[in-house]
């Protein structure tokens, strides 16, 4: 039952691109500015869920965490200038690339919750939020680029739903990789995970909010990270 409430989990937390790709399609699209709004508060609750969550204290007298720390920020920035070098190649290439990004934020953090599930048996609050909230501006500014180019809402649907069944996918494997492997330790997956968070956040997603949200976006991060840490504490 463990290996399917972790999967749930991912699968509940990747739902906000369904929510985000159907709020693309409303005949009344959703303004530039709460899109970024709503990316800055999930940005504030990410770099929250970072610190209280995937980080432990003393992390960096661990050579081995350390560098799992660094080992996800390098893989997820070269992955990531792969696909960017894919957009830039046309269309199809562009809307391929657009799967593969999702996958890119979405695998670990469903690692993390797969993993976390194996640990303890429960999830941690405030990063599910915080990876609820991340996922809808993210899917809606995706959607609208698909609704510019002639995608149907089919498609959209399509390729969402496919990421929430990779997601849940991911975090079986997470569940099971701490559990079969003689002497895991999910504590690098977190870290692992951990680098490549960050490195988005930096490179696309705070940039990106405060691009469409303008300065309210420093206070809506603000707004987010005390939430996430607020729930963190409660957990």
């Amino acid at each position: 039952m463990g290996v399917l409430a972790a999967a749930g989990w991912a699968a509940l937390a990747a739902f906000s691109l369904v929510i985000g790709a159907w709020l693309a399609y409303r005949p009344t699209p959703v303004p530039p500015s709460r899109v970024g709004m709503v990316m800055g508060f999930g940005s504030g609750a990410m770099l929250a869920a970072i610190a209280y969550e995937l980080v432990p204290t003393g992390f960096h007298q661990d050579v081995l965490l350390f560098s799992a720390f660094g080992l996800g920020a390098v893989v997820f920035f070269t992955a990531d200038a792969v696909v960017a070098g894919r957009r830039s190649m046309g269309a199809a290439s562009a809307e391929r690339s657009l799967v593969i990004g999702a996958l890119l934020d979405g695998v670990p953090e469903s690692l993390v919750l797969g993993v976390g599930v194996a640990m303890g048996g429960e999830v941690a609050v405030a990063f599910l939020v915080a990876v609820f909230v991340s996922n809808l501006p993210e899917a809606l500014g995706a959607t609208a680029a698909m609704r510019a180019h002639g995608h149907t809402k089919a498609q959209a649907y399509r390729v969402w739903w496919t990421i929430v069944a990779a997601s849940a996918l991911a975090a079986s494997l997470g569940y099971l990789a701490y559990r079969v492997v003689p002497r895991a330790d999910g504590g690098y997956v977190e870290a692992f995970a951990a680098g490549a968070v960050l490195t988005m956040l930096a490179d696309s997603m705070i940039p990106e909010a405060y691009r469409q949200g303008g300065k309210a976006t420093g206070l809506l991060a603000v707004l987010g990270f005390a939430v996430a840490g607020a729930l963190s504490a409660l957990d």
